[in-house]
Order: structure tokens, then C-alpha cells, then sequence
């Protein structure tokens, strides 16, 4: 049975509208929001934005988070998120290891677990430890949990939340593992990408549009792009297999049945503890995607990355300045950083993928109304 459609009843988010309200209301954290600054920046009408208010605040979504001081007039009441009043668990199935974390409206952990994983096993075990995680994070079941978001190596579909050939694990071919998830966990299930969902989890957190490229180095290598704000998965959800180009003919095999593959170098690197080389030769691909997509800003993660942060961003930056001035660029330096947090902005990610839709973040990952988007909204 497919869940996917269900999941917590929140009828106060009966509209678009309603989303945006609630998504400045989050922006605005602890500090709060008036009903006339939420009216300027929405174009909807003082009257609107209170009824809208009004139901938020009766179904528990916001509260009134004391006065401010008008330019004239009366003080003006402002509004703040609950950010208790809904969760979302967030699971990221790496190959080795298995990351579970619990957030709240406001993206804040309010638990996380890790535990190792046999993505291998057979499927029935795979499955049986993600809904075991799951349940343990949620602890008693007394908080509203509003799904489940995970992010498993690619390719895979993210519309169906069906798997692809994953590299290395061919026998979670066209694997069904959105629904097999919400069968065994009884709440809505949506799929992505690792990298994917760590690119989400950090565009939400930027303060407007951007473009940059999340390049992830742990047991595999691949990238999550964001364009215009907005993650690019392309035409057939296999944008970011970053770590799959070739660029060295007739190099190392590859676990994708390749030679050359910029993964396959790069972990040749990291496994003989060179990360200098490994650093070089991300970097490279780093100025690759820059110069085919004009990136913006490249952040590194993944738990290699976070073994020695400080070179890896060194190197990648080097390149990357190397190649802009051979190009004859403008001169102006692309940022380099490190996302931290090694695995964890993967399952915060994750998470991600349940919530967006609740701030009016429509992803394409419950584009289709088979997200647990509740009724009524969008």
C-alpha cells in the first residue's frame, strides 16, 4: 500500500498563500513578523494576511511573539513559527553507514542517530534498519511527524521513489523503495538523491536565489547543483553524477564499468591518505562544472571532506584559481567552503524534502502530488 499521499492534517495550509505566510514566518525565527510587513512582502491585503494569521494561529502553526514599536500608531503585534508543532525524520542511506535525524518546522535537530549499513543486504534487512531508525529517533511517537525523507545514493527516480542501477549495487535496480519504506513505517515517504538533498537542505538556508554546486566526497563522489535557487535534476533525474566523468582515457576501473572516472580517481587518492592529489583531482572536476555552468559558489562535504576540511578547500580552490586565470576570466575568485558536519546535511537535507512544500518550496520531489504535501496546498 502507498502512503505517500498521507500523512498529518494540517488544514490551516489551505492555500499557496497560506505557504508564503508561513515560510516568512520561518525566516523571521524567534524575532518575529507583523501582519503589515507580512503584507508588503506577500502583495496580499492586511485582510487577507489575518485571516490567514488567524488560522495558523488556531491550528498551533504560529503565536504572537510580543510588540514593536510603530513609526505611528499603535505598536504592532508580531507572529513567529511554532516550530514544535510538526517534525520531519530525515534518512540518509550511505553504503556503509545509515544517518537518521528528527527536525522541526524550523529545521532545528531534535534528534539524530547513526548506525552502521550493509547496503548490499538484501533488501528486506536494508529496510528493516531504516524503519527501525526511524522509530527510534521518533522515541515515543508523541510529536507530529509529517514523513519521512530519504537520500540514498543515485540514479534513481525520484518521482516513482524508484532506484536505478546504484554503482556498485546493481540488485536495487527499479527497487520500488518509497513505498516498501511507507508500508514499514505507516507515514509518507518521499526519495531523492544524497546529493540532492543536501543541496536543498543548503539553498533553503541561503538568503535568496543562488547558484552553486554541492560537490559530496565520502564513499562515492557526486554533486547537487542549484540553479536559480532551485535544485536541477534534469531531464531524466540524473543531473549530478558528477563523479562519473572521465578524465583520464584508459584510467583506473571505475565501479561504474568505466575507465578514468574522476570518483575512481579521487578515492584511489583518499584511500592511499593522499588528499592532496584527491583535493587536485576534485578540483578539477570543480572547475569543469564551473566552467560549463558559470557556478557560483562550490561547497564541499561528505566524510572524506570532513577528515581534513582545510585541504580539501585549499586544493579544489587552487585549481579552480589556476584554471580562471589560464581562461582569462574576469578575475574575480569562485568561493570555495566546506559544508561540515560530515554526512549529517545529507539526513538534514532529507528532511527537507517533507517541509519544503510546506513554506510554498514546491521541489520537484512532491511536484507530483505524491509527496506528503497536505491537502489543499499549492
Amino acid at each position: 500500500m502507498n502512503r505517500s499521499n498521507s500523512g498529518a492534517n494540517l488544514p490551516a495550509l489551505r492555500s499557496h498563500n497560506a505557504a508564503l505566510v508561513l515560510d516568512l514566518l520561518r525566516v523571521a525565527g524567534e524575532r518575529g513578523i507583523s501582519r503589515l510587513e507580512l503584507a508588503e512582502r506577500t502583495g496580499l491585503t492586511p485582510q487577507a494576511v489575518s485571516k490567514i494569521t488567524a488560522r495558523l494561529r488556531t491550528e498551533g502553526l504560529a503565536t504572537e511573539a510580543g510588540r514593536r514599536a510603530s513609526t505611528g500608531g499603535k505598536p504592532r503585534t508580531v507572529l513567529r513559527l511554532v516550530p514544535e508543532a510538526g517534525h520531519a525524520v530525515g534518512l540518509h542511506l550511505d553504503r556503509d553507514v545509515l544517518t537518521v535525524v528528527l527536525v522541526d518546522l524550523a529545521g532545528a535537530v531534535a534528534g539524530s542517530r547513526t548506525a552502521p549499513l550493509d547496503f548490499g543486504a538484501p533488501a528486506d534487512e536494508v529496510l528493516a534498519a531504516a524503519a527501525g531508525a526511524v522509530a527510534a529517533v521518533r522515541g515515543d511517537g508523541v510529536l507530529p511527524v509529517l514523513g519521512v525523507g530519504v537520500a540514498v545514493p543515485g540514479p534513481l527516480d525520484h518521482r516513482g521513489g524508484v532506484l536505478h542501477r546504484v554503482t556498485g549495487f546493481p540488485q536495487w535496480d527499479r527497487y520500488p523503495l518509497r513505498d516498501a519504506l511507507a508500508d514499514r513505517t505507516g507515514l509518507p515517504v518521499v526519495l531523492d538523491k544524497d546529493t540532492n538533498a543536501a543541496a536543498l537542505g543548503l539553498a533553503l538556508k541561503a538568503p535568496g536565489p543562488a547558484d552553486f554546486a554541492y560537490l559530496h566526497l565520502g564513499t562515492g563522489l557526486g554533486a547537487g547543483l542549484v540553479l536559480s535557487g532551485a535544485v536541477h535534476r534534469g531531464a531524466r533525474t540524473g543531473a549530478g553524477e558528477f563523479g562519473h566523468q572521465t578524465v583520464q582515457l584508459d584510467g583506473i576501473p571505475c565501479g561504474c564499468g568505466g575507465r578514468g572516472c574522476l570518483e575512481a580517481l579521487c578515492l584511489a587518492a583518499a584511500h592511499r591518505g593522499d588528499a592532496a592529489e584527491a583535493a587536485r583531482v576534485l578540483g578539477t572536476g570543480a572547475a569543469n562544472l564551473v566552467g560549463l555552468l558559470d557556478i557560483g559558489r562550490v561547497v564541499l562535504g561528505g566524510r572524506t571532506v570532513a577528515a581534513d576540511p582545510g585541504t580539501y578547500v585549499r586544493g579544489v580552490r587552487a585549481v579552480l584559481d589556476e584554471r580562471a586565470g589560464r581562461d582569462g576570466a574576469d578575475g574575480v575568485p569562485v568561493p570555495v567552503v566546506a559544508a561540515g558536519g560530515g554526512d549529517r546535511p545529507v539526513a538534514e537535507g532529507a528532511a527537507q524534502l517533507v517541509l519544503a512544500p510546506l513554506f510554498g518550496r514546491v521541489d520537484e520531489a512532491a511536484a507530483d502530488g505524491r509527496g506528503p504535501v497536505p491537502a489543499g496546498l499549492g
